[in-house]
């Protein structure tokens, strides 16, 4: 069905980025935002102030519709219409060498220093008064922070 078709009510009870869908589909062309909205909004007879209101609403919805595309050239358009070029790297070198890098011996190894690094053998206290930035903290609750 297309946008002419439709009465106003139907119209109405379609959401911006549907109407917008239509547009583009329609009009087979690229857009810009501020044209592609002011076709909806004419569709929809708004006015220029709601045009200026619901503008940035808009932006939103296209930005997270996933129908929509952006273009490098600040340009709207149906994503159907883009081909989005996927590139896998896949260099058999690279799977090689992280496979020859992860020993789980050495990993075992590790977690066994790391544990060693947190025991305390020595239960002294390595601080001297003079090192310890601490030793003067009071601590008061509220009751005491008002008397003071």
């Amino acid at each position: 069905m297309k946008l002419k078709d439709l009465t106003k009510d139907e119209l109405e009870a379609m959401s911006y980025d549907d109407i917008a869908l239509m547009v583009l589909s329609e009009s087979n062309r690229q857009m810009k935002i501020n044209e592609l909205f002011k076709e909806v909004c004419n569709h929809l007879e708004l006015s220029e102030d709601e045009f200026v209101d619901k503008l940035p609403a808009f932006f939103d919805v296209l930005s997270t519709d996933h129908r929509f595309i952006m273009l490098e050239n600040g340009l709207w358009d149906l994503r159907t219409k883009h081909a989005t070029k996927v590139v896998i790297d896949s260099d058999e070198e690279d799977e090689e060498d992280i496979e020859e890098d992860i020993d789980l011996d050495d990993i075992d190894e590790e977690d066994e220093e790391k544990e060693d690094i947190y025991a305390d053998e020595d239960d002294t206290d390595d601080l001297t008064d003079e090192d310890d930035d601490l030793k003067n903290l009071v601590i008061i609750d509220e009751d005491e922070e008002q008397m003071a």
